[in-house]
Formats: structure tokens, C-alpha cells, sequence
């Protein structure tokens, strides 16, 4: 560890979560919207099911940890939604374990600690055609429909409701974009994110501009003002971001 020591945000899933500081993802960008504020780390797994996570939850997530996470955005839910290969293989999750593995992922983080806050993002839509086009020869068939991850997205949601866990429904919120099949994921889920912490009536507040920007107290080395006899506290400066973010 380094110090000083921050709140930790662990983003926990399959490939939404592995590939989320690739390219500009959405990890990458709450990384840069909580800089100085949060330590912000991914436990992503390409390919992986609800079934999958479940039994690695001790490890990612040990009860003993002299620290836990101040907040887990979870998500599962894509691959298991995919339609069953006949070969029995596959990940494909039945939609009652689905809910039941998602149920003891709750319970688990919640067990974690008073103060850990969780988020789950349920299924999102996908481009049907989109994934027939690009789907290699190295896979069998693969069955992806909306239909299913509507189905799955539904089901979480609802369990979120049922363990009073905070739920982003991704299926709903990229839909409701204009031509939401070629929308852009990545701003949807941070835009998303922000406004469930937003209005979240959690103690600490996890909202980034709620939140204490870690050594911004005013210093003489800062970059001098045009008045030639004070300094610029650059310590909350966004004006990098290409989205100024709420």
C-alpha cells in the first residue's frame, strides 16, 4: 500500500469490468473523475458468469481484510443471459441461479462492512445484428438476443429492489438514447454511476465533488496568478476533461 490511504472503489465483473480502463472505458474515466478523491481498482474478468464469481468471492473479497471497499459496482449478467449450447458447455447461467448467484454476491459485500456501498448494472441491450457480424469462426454458435438480456436485466433489478441494493438498468437507460443500438456505452454507464452517487443518502457521500481532494490545500510552489504575487490552486482543475462531468 501507499499512502495516504483513500476510500477504494472495486469494480467487479466479467469483460464490461476487464476492459473498462481500455481505451478511455468508463474505469478509466472514473479514475480520472476521482483523482486525488478515491483509489479506484478493477477485479474484471473476461467471459466469466455469475456462476464463476460466486465462487471466487472469498478470494477477491476476504471478510478479514484490514481494509474493505467503500464501494463495489458489480456486474454480471451478459454471459449468463447467453442462450444454452447443447453440448451443456458454455456460459450460460439459468435465469433462477442467475438471481440466486447475484443474491449471494449481495449478501457477501454486504457482510464485508457497514460502510461498503454497492452497485449492481444489470444486462444491457445488445445489437443483434452487430453480434452475428463480428462473431469469429473460433466459436460456436453463439445465442444473444435482446429478448434475453431483457429477461436477465428485469431480474436483477428486481433483486436490487427486494435487498434494497442500489441498481443501475442499463437495458433502460441505453435504450432511451436515440439509435441507442450504435450509443455510446461507455458515457451512458459513467453518466449513470455518477447519478445514482449523486443521490445516493449515504454517509460518507461518495459523489466525487462531495468528497475531500487529497492534499489541495493552497502552496507558494503552485503556478503563479497574472498579479505576479499569489499562487493558482490547480488542485480542482477539470478543464482536461472533454465532458465536464456532474
Amino acid at each position: 500500500m501507499v499512502g495516504p490511504k483513500r476510500p477504494l472503489f472495486v469494480l467487479f465483473g466479467s469483460s464490461i469490468v476487464q476492459l473498462s480502463f481500455s481505451n478511455g472505458g468508463w474505469g478509466a474515466i472514473l479514475s480520472d473523475i476521482y483523482a486525488r478523491k478515491a483509489d479506484i481498482i478493477t477485479r474484471g474478468y473476461y467471459g466469466w458468469n455469475s456462476r464463476r464469481a460466486v465462487q471466487i468471492l472469498d478470494q477477491v473479497f476476504p471478510k478479514d481484510a484490514s481494509t474493505q471497499p467503500s464501494l463495489v459496482i458489480v456486474y454480471f449478467g451478459g454471459n449468463d443471459s447467453m442462450g444454452a449450447h447443447s453440448s451443456g458447455l458454455g456460459p450460460h447461467v439459468p435465469l433462477p441461479e442467475y438471481t440466486e448467484n447475484m443474491r449471494k454476491i449481495a449478501i457477501h459485500l454486504k457482510n464485508l462492512s457497514d460502510k461498503t456501498r454497492i452497485i449492481f448494472l444489470s444486462c444491457p441491450p445488445v445489437n443483434e445484428a452487430k453480434v452475428r457480424a463480428n462473431t469469429s469462426s473460433y466459436f460456436s454458435e453463439l445465442v444473444r438476443t435482446n429478448e434475453l438480456c431483457r429477461m436477465y436485466s428485469e431480474a436483477c433489478i428486481e433483486l436490487c429492489r427486494e435487498m434494497d441494493v442500489k441498481a443501475i438498468d442499463l437495458w433502460t437507460a441505453m435504450q432511451k438514447r436515440e439509435d441507442w443500438s450504435n450509443a455510446c456505452f461507455t458515457k451512458v454507464v459513467v453518466e449513470e454511476i455518477l447519478k445514482v452517487l449523486k443521490e445516493a443518502d449515504w454517509e460518507p457521500n461518495l459523489h466525487w465533488k462531495s468528497m475531500p481532494t487529497e492534499f489541495s490545500e493552497d502552496s507558494p510552489y503552485d503556478l503563479v496568478a497574472s498579479d505576479g504575487k499569489t499562487t493558482i490552486n490547480p488542485s480542482e482543475w477539470t478543464f482536461h476533461r472533454e465532458i465536464q462531468w456532474d
